[in-house]
């Protein structure tokens, strides 16, 4: 195991750990274009799934709380817009949800 961990450049568990959350954050924006495109093959239409935007939310702050465990300003930089966004999306659908 420890070899592995060298191999791949990290110092210690703890590393391997916020990796994977790394990982988990990206693969969380993977999974919203699969919803998405899902979505859009069954309406026979393009769709964006309220789901889109929680898989958005979601993804932005975990790769967020990455980018901050490893002070990378490029990181931290490129989620917190999409955040705010993402969340102003949901808002607007409730919203019109709210006024239907």
């Amino acid at each position: 195991m420890y070899n592995l961990m060298n191999a791949m450049g990290l110092d210690n568990p703890v590393d391997a750990v916020w990796v994977l959350v790394g990982i988990a954050g990206q693969l969380m924006f993977t999974g919203r274009f699969l919803m998405q495109w899902w979505a859009s093959e069954k309406a026979g239409r393009s769709v964006v799934p309220v789901s889109f935007w929680y898989f958005s939310i979601a993804g932005s702050l975990i790769v967020l709380a990455y980018g901050l465990h490893k002070l990378d300003p490029v990181i931290i930089l490129g989620q917190l817009p999409g955040t705010v966004i993402y969340t102003r999306n949901l808002w607007l659908i409730r919203q019109e949800r709210d006024r239907a």
